[in-house]
Formats: structure tokens, sequence, C-alpha cells
């Protein structure tokens, strides 16, 4: 009986030291032809410029965004059924091109530095938050296209959840 006592009182600190395994987050995924946006269920692949994925505790594959500004959304709205276990965006200093971000340039997204209120559409057309994995590159891209230099915590809710308005793209 004491034993099973003893067992009892230590049967906590097990489930505390358990807790205290960090797990290792997932590897960013590569795009395929398949991969569809979550929001819009659209093949991301079929538009321009970075893209967002995002990995839940218990799913298996990410779930896509074809425009930062969607992943900045979904962050920010709060309305999920599983907790975040990564969130990657395209670097786009390390981007092919704005149409073709490329494979091996995700980085993760609370790394980033990104370009807010830039003259810039993503790819649905909305104005875009772009990602860059230096800040001296954020600042080159705001120097052109205007914006301001912001880190993932520090971009307002309005920037991804407010009203949607067609933007000029300054790079024409």
């Amino acid at each position: 009986m004491r034993a099973l006592f003893a067992l009892l009182l230590l049967l906590p600190l097990a489930a505390c030291d358990d807790a205290a395994v960090a797990v290792a987050p997932p590897p960013p995924a590569e795009l395929t032809a398949d991969a569809a946006g979550y929001f819009c269920q659209m093949t991301v692949l079929d538009h321009p410029g970075p893209k967002g994925q995002a990995h839940l505790q218990g799913h298996a594959a990410p779930l896509w965004f074809p425009q930062v500004r969607d992943l900045v959304a979904f962050v920010k709205s709060g309305e999920r059924s599983a907790d975040v276990a990564a969130l990657y965006v395209n670097d786009m200093a390390q981007a092919e091109s704005w149409e073709r971000p490329g494979p091996g340039t995700w980085i993760a997204a609370e790394d980033a530095y990104y370009v807010v209120g830039a003259d810039i559409a993503g790819g649905m057309g909305a104005g875009e938050i772009v990602p860059f994995g230096t800040a001296d590159a954020a600042r080159a891209f705001a120097g052109e296209l205007g914006g301001a230099v912001l880190r993932l915590a520090d971009i307002p809710a309005d920037a991804a959840l407010g009203a949607v308005t067609p933007v000029a793209d300054g790079r024409n």
C-alpha cells in the first residue's frame, strides 16, 4: 500500500517532466501542385508573391496560404481548432522572383521582418505583407515601395483582418 501511495505522489511530477520535453517544430514543407489555400481552396502555386504555411498540432499536412496577408489573418484571428506547431513564410530576399518564390526559401515566420503597407499586391490581389530574412532586406524593399518594417507580433490585426482593397502594384 505504501508503494502505491508513493507512486501516486510521484505521478504529478512525472507528468511535469513530460511537459518539459520540448518537441521540435515540423520542418517547412515544399509546395506541390495540389496545395490549396486554406481560406480560398485555390491552387497556391497559381498565385504570385510570398506564401505561408501553418503546421498545427495533430495535423500531418500544413495549411497553405497563397498570400502572407492570409497567414497573418489566420494567426491574428485566433480562430483555430488546434495549437500552432510552426509557421513559415518565403524569405523574399532569397526568392527566385515575385511570381515564383521557389523552393528552399522558407523561414520561420517569427524570425522574419515584414514590410506592411507597401505599394504591392499579393497573390490574391490585396495589399501584401512581405517577409524577409533580414531587417536590411526589408528596409531596402520598404525604401522602394513604402511601408513599415515590423516583426510578426507587431503587425496590427487590421493590417490583415481589415477590408481588402486592391492595390496598384508599385512594381509596374
